[in-house]
């Protein structure tokens, strides 16, 4: 299976459990690899047999700033969704950074990776 990998796509956001991070907000950063066969694209050189990364980033940049959720795991699981609407994707693995995470104790990162395949 091909690839397409977009990384370190960096957006504010109002998820979390406490009021504060509902109220003020924080930085999400978010990962993406996309399973899907890119020969067709590729062999006519053709934007509509593969997934447009930039209109992606959009998609996945709404559903980041947009609706709160408590858990980055519901963050993950929508942004999946939102990737396998595209038709060509076959697999995602999306990783939501939390780097701001209400952590007492000195951290660099918390992170969610989860994959999902079309049924």
């Amino acid at each position: 299976m091909d690839r397409i990998r977009l990384r370190g796509l960096t957006v504010r956001g109002h998820h979390g459990v406490f009021a504060h991070e509902r109220e003020n907000g924080q930085t999400f950063v978010v990962d993406l690899s996309l399973g899907l066969d890119l020969s067709a694209a590729a062999a006519g050189d053709d934007l509509t047999r593969t997934v447009h990364y930039g209109v992606l980033a959009e998609q996945v940049a709404a559903v980041v700033s947009g609706e709160p959720v408590n858990l980055i795991e519901t963050l993950a699981q929508r942004i999946a969704d939102t990737c396998l609407g595209h038709a060509q994707v076959e697999e995602v693995e999306v990783t939501v950074h939390k780097p701001e995470a209400p952590v007492t104790v000195p951290f660099g990162d918390v992170t969610v990776t989860i994959t999902r395949r079309r049924p």
